[in-house]
């Protein structure tokens, strides 16, 4: 499913603001106090948008006498409406200076609240959670119930964006137990069954899926409730059950277009177009597949994970129908949405391990300067106590002060390993899709400048689909480790190993001629097919197909070999699996 878009995101956060604000009669008349005032177009902007401007209105008369702070709070609503115009960028100025303005700690922290949405929709990520953390620390000590519900429902949309789904879920389960209506409780439901899906707690989303469900019904908020239902089915195609999905999404497929909301229909045509290539209806995935990326088009989701899992689908079907061209040119189209996908990812998640390590760090230079202040005071009580006392004293300091300095060794090293992690695919702990493609394109890059050949293996388990259907996923993803560990026997150290992407895996050997390769591949081969399963999955017998290409045929550039390679592959399959079949195309000049 595709994160929420710029838009989608601070409808969210001004739904959950004004689910917050205090109930009043909407056709009693507008009052003349100014307090009054203030605080009824609070919120109204998402609920009552001609309410709210006739109260600016009102409140931008002369004879209405606003203090200084009340003139600050008629500044944050107007901010809000430029927000609720789409222009995003002129509304960070506007709120930074309110909130180093105001001198009243609720509006400061929610104009700060403000800002950290305001910077995701500017892809500044690292300032949006530099931003959120002091809201953090000040959060036990807010009392006021809208600032609250709105920091909390920051902070689960962006640590959720950030990958960091066990924060995101804990967040937003706070939010639930402080949500004071039904919407706010389905937005809650809707960011915590979200993360728990996303974070593959399986058995905890399907108890939990009927109460949310439950919670969005009773809010009577079309829009949330089919954000929802994406979720729902979203939880389903991971369990298997694709007609479930698919009989869930049809029912409010018409509903989710009467409401005209790009972002909500993406999703939905994503994960029918998903569903139905999953049970094999290729027309009907082909169909809602297009519809994702005509969609994407529009709102600027060109890199949208949707828009990369469409391709893919469009590439699975074209190849499986024999149209190689189509195929091909679905393929390249998938490898650019998929990298420009990762790369917003990454940002992200890189932004959120920075932020993270610059507040450690603070904290250290904090605690070292603490440190150092107290053996000061103590030299100067030690100049008039014994000598021996006062170098027993300086020892122990010395030894604080090694500690310090250990600790920060071993923060340098947890950085390292953050890096390490953000690189390597988290079930067989070879390259992920983006760094195996880096990676390889450097090497490529090498071995053009030195004139040295290299190879490009592709490698798809053979009928891996079905054992995943016959004896589930965690058996599946022992079968994938255990191909793994047989590959990794058969490589070199400068061979570089990554999965591409469900039970597909690349090796670019450099410095390998196509004969050497082709000799590697059916070793590679007959260690998959032989591979010891009886501990990690006794009877289950796989096998591999190989496509191989080389640089003196295909050149130096990482997207031909793949496609080359790709093509031998599927000649492979076609021919009968189990074996290697190399690419036939004439040598590049």
């Amino acid at each position: 499913m595709s994160r929420p878009g710029a838009k989608c995101w601070l409808v969210l956060s001004f739904l959950l603001a004004g689910t917050a604000s205090a109930a009043v009669n909407q056709a009693a008349p507008l009052p003349g106090d100014p307090a009054q005032l203030l605080n009824r177009a609070d919120g109204d902007e998402s609920s009552n948008i001609a309410e709210f401007n006739a109260i600016l209105r009102k409140l931008s008369d002369p004879s209405i006498k606003l203090s200084s702070e009340q003139q600050l709070y008629r500044s944050y609503l107007k901010a809000r409406e430029v927000i609720f115009h789409g222009d995003f960028k002129a509304a960070i100025p506007m709120m930074e200076a309110i909130a180093d303005q105001s001198t009243n700690p609720v509006l400061a922290f929610r104009a700060n609240a403000t800002i950290v949405d305001l910077l995701v929709t500017q892809s500044r990520y690292e300032d949006a959670f530099e931003r959120l953390d002091p809201l953090l620390v000040q959060l036990p000590k807010m009392t006021e119930q809208r600032a609250r519900i709105q920091v909390l429902g920051v902070a689960s949309q962006l640590y959720l964006e950030a990958g960091q789904y066990d924060l995101a879920a804990n967040y937003a389960e706070q939010l639930l137990h402080e949500s004071g209506s039904a919407k706010s409780s389905c937005i809650a439901w809707y960011y915590r069954m979200d993360a728990l899906v996303r974070g593959g707690h399986v058995e905890t989303s399907g108890a939990q899926l009927h109460d949310g469900m439950d919670a969005c019904g009773r809010a009577g908020d079309v829009l949330i409730a089919d954000m929802f239902e994406s979720v729902v089915a979203r939880f389903d195609i991971q369990r298997g059950q694709h007609a479930e999905a698919i009989a869930l999404l049809s029912s409010n497929y018409t509903q989710v277009q009467s409401k005209l909301y790009p972002p909500v229909i993406a999703d939905f045509d994503e994960l029918l177009a998903l569903a139905y290539w999953k049970t094999g209806d290729v027309v009907r995935a082909k169909d809602f597949a297009l519809r994702v990326i005509s969609n994407n088009k529009g709102i600027g989701g060109v890199y949208s994970e949707s828009t990369a899992t469409a391709y893919r689908i469009l590439y699975e079907i074209e190849k499986s129908g024999g149209d190689l061209g189509a195929a091909l040119a679905y393929h390249e189209k998938y490898m650019i949405a998929d990298k420009g996908y990762l790369d917003d990812v990454s940002a992200k998640v890189l932004a959120y391990q920075i932020v993270k390590q610059k507040v450690l760090a603070k904290k250290l230079q904090i605690d070292e300067l603490d440190k150092k202040n107290k053996i000061l005071t103590l030299q100067e009580e030690l100049d008039h106590k014994a000598a021996e006392t006062s170098r027993l004293y300086i020892a122990l300091l010395l030894l604080v002060l090694a500690s310090i300095g250990l600790w920060t060794y071993r923060v340098k090293r947890s950085q390292l390993r953050f890096m390490k992690l953000a690189r390597r695919d988290g079930l067989t702990g070879i390259f992920n899709r983006q760094h195996f493609v880096d990676e390889a394109e450097q090497q490529l890059q090498y071995c053009r400048k030195s004139a040295r050949d290299a190879c490009m293996l592709l490698i798809d388990l053979d009928h891996f689909k079905a054992v995943n259907d016959t004896h589930g996923h965690e058996v599946g993803d022992r079968v994938l480790r255990r191909a793994v560990e047989a590959c990794q026997k058969h490589l070199r150290s400068t061979d570089i190993f990554g999965r591409l992407g469900g039970e597909e895996f690349g090796i670019l050997l450099p410095d390998c001629t196509l004969d050497q390769a082709h000799s590697r591949a059916e070793q590679i081969r007959l260690a998959i097919a032989t591979a010891d399963g009886s501990e990690s999955a006794p009877g289950i017998l796989i096998s591999a197909s190989f496509g191989v290409a080389v640089t003196t045929r295909s050149g130096y550039e990482l997207r031909d070999l793949f496609i080359h390679a790709d093509e031998a592959l599927y000649r492979a399959k076609r021919e009968g699996r189990n074996r290697v079949s190399v690419a036939n195309h004439p040598e590049c000049a």
